[in-house]
């Protein structure tokens, strides 16, 4: 999961991303990056922190031109090494840089075939950077020598030919503009606006909500297999470039990642979290006899659960109530290493207000679970606050397997609810009771917005991948690879090579 935005003016952009960026920083939090183009020249500035870290007003100040990318890092393959922040750049043809949120599943294939077959050189571990390399050398081979929308659409029809899983993706041309385009599946999101103000100002992000912020009218979602090229000039061209496209778009992205504000494939995140309330509601009643229940107080975890709390609360007939306070300077838990550092930081980040807890059963609303350090010590928060009982429900179905298409989940061995029933997870967690939110009913939340959407991407609880590179040995190597001894590992690998980096450049 990348926050990913292009920008083609009549004005310079470079202020514009960072504020976009920052709409979208949830998206991602370890490295940032704005590129910018004027004539000839690109101007980049990357580093590993937020957006307000990374970036000063002289940092703003240099980045010259009306045409830019932006990029917020979380990632799901490669280093957390500065080194492989985004955007990326080649300078051939023409000169390009990209910024890619997703996971492509045939990595290693593509990246032996480009550099024995094409001789691109790969300089890290990203699969963003042999995405690039791909779409270049397909730009490449139209031999064209200024750049037109028919050259466009071949080089992303050849891109969507060899590459597999997830990928939204937008590019910078030197002198020629901006590239969105999605994969077949449009698993992964974006989206296209433009200025309500000047009609040749566009913008390509992966939410709606940055381009709302920023004062641009949605136009459309891109499409599966689509590609949007907007030439310097800021007309809008686009095309459908694979020859077979079906719509699924990860499902996740409406139970945790995406902002309540944002629309998705026409799909409103707020109101998809609203109706898992209303389902997860008539879940909650379910289990006490007449729905004669004995709960006080319902009570959200912060944030993302306090959309599908409302209607809980309101179906309960209780009050809702803020038990908890966010320290919002603490990363997210669920892929820190170590499962002491998780625990450490959920205190960190949360702390119970005692008035709202004390001799009530209360009702904890969360809006997913995967490794259950979290919830077990906010549920230990909630009992030392002097709850009477404790009763947990969950937005979302149990999270069961690995997600292989740009969400860095861990191996399914470190999930709470692997081999387990929901009973052994509630006495795990030590909650009185512990309900979880249906797959059918969960689909159906996100459908009711989009009766036209095909299906979605729910292989994090179904287990189905539908990609013909997932199978047994690749879920081996990624459990390898996302484990916590192998993420401490490759933290201080990626320390010493910047260091490294920092001194051969110094």
């Amino acid at each position: 999961m990348c926050g990913v935005v292009g920008i083609v003016s009549s004005q310079p952009v470079s202020q514009e991303i960072y504020d976009a960026l920052l709409v979208l920083q949830h998206r991602g939090q370890d490295s940032a990056g704005i590129v910018t183009s004027s004539e000839d020249r690109c101007y980049m500035r990357k580093d590993n922190g937020l957006v307000s870290e990374v970036f000063r007003q002289q940092h703003i100040d240099t980045l010259r031109g009306n045409i830019g990318l932006g990029h917020n890092r979380y990632p799901t393959a490669g280093s957390a090494s500065s080194l492989e922040s985004q955007p990326m750049y080649v300078n051939s043809p023409h000169g390009i840089c990209m910024a890619h949120n997703g996971n492509l599943t045939n990595t290693k294939e593509l990246r032996r075939f480009y550099f024995r077959n094409v001789m691109r050189h790969i300089n890290t571990t990203s699969d963003s950077e042999i995405l690039l390399n791909v779409f270049a050398n397909e730009l490449a081979l139209t031999g064209a020598k200024t750049v037109d929308p028919s050259h466009i659409f071949a080089a992303v029809r050849g891109v969507n030919a060899v590459c597999r899983g997830a990928y939204a993706a937008v590019a910078l041309i030197v002198r020629g503009g901006i590239v969105g385009f999605r994969d077949p599946r449009g698993i992964r999101p974006l989206v296209v606006g433009c200025r309500r103000s000047a009609t040749n100002d566009y913008m390509i992000a992966s939410e709606s909500a940055a381009l709302e912020v920023l004062g641009y009218d949605i136009v459309r979602d891109v499409r599966p297999g689509e590609a949007i090229y907007i030439d310097e000039n800021g007309h809008l061209h686009s095309e459908i470039c694979a020859s077979k496209t079906r719509l699924t778009p990860c499902i996740f992205e409406h139970v945790y990642l995406a902002r309540p504000d944002s629309v998705i494939d026409d799909i409103s995140v707020y109101k998809a979290r609203l109706r898992m309330g209303d389902k997860l509601a008539e879940q909650v009643l379910n289990r006490f006899s007449r729905h004669e229940h004995d709960i006080d107080v319902v009570i959200p975890i912060p944030e993302t659960s306090r959309t599908a709390a409302i209607p809980v609360a309101h179906r309960l007939d209780v009050k809702l109530r803020e038990g908890f306070v966010k320290n919002r300077y603490i990363g997210r838990t669920f892929i820190m290493p170590g499962q002491s550092m998780r625990r450490k930081s959920v205190r960190q980040k949360l702390n119970a207000v005692r008035l709202e807890f004390e001799n009530k059963n209360v009702l904890l609303i969360e809006d997913s679970v995967v490794r259950g350090t979290t919830l077990h010590e906010i549920v230990q928060q909630a009992r030392e606050a002097g709850a009477n009982k404790v009763y947990v429900a969950v937005a979302a179905p149990p999270v069961r397997h690995p997600n292989v298409f740009g969400i860095d989940m861990p191996t399914n061995k470190e999930f709470i609810a692997n081999d387990r029933t929901e009973e052994q997870i509630a006495r795990i967690i030590n909650a009185d009771m512990l309900v979880y939110q249906t797959l059918e009913d969960l689909i159906d939340s996100a459908r009711e917005g989009n009766p036209n959407v095909d299906g979605f991407e729910c292989s994090i609880f179904d287990g189905h991948y539908d990609c013909v590179d997932v199978d047994e040995d690749y879920l081996l190597e990624l459990s390898d690879h996302r484990n916590d001894d192998s993420k401490t590992r490759r933290d201080i690998d990626s320390v010493e090579e910047s260091s490294l980096f920092e001194l051969q450049g110094s």
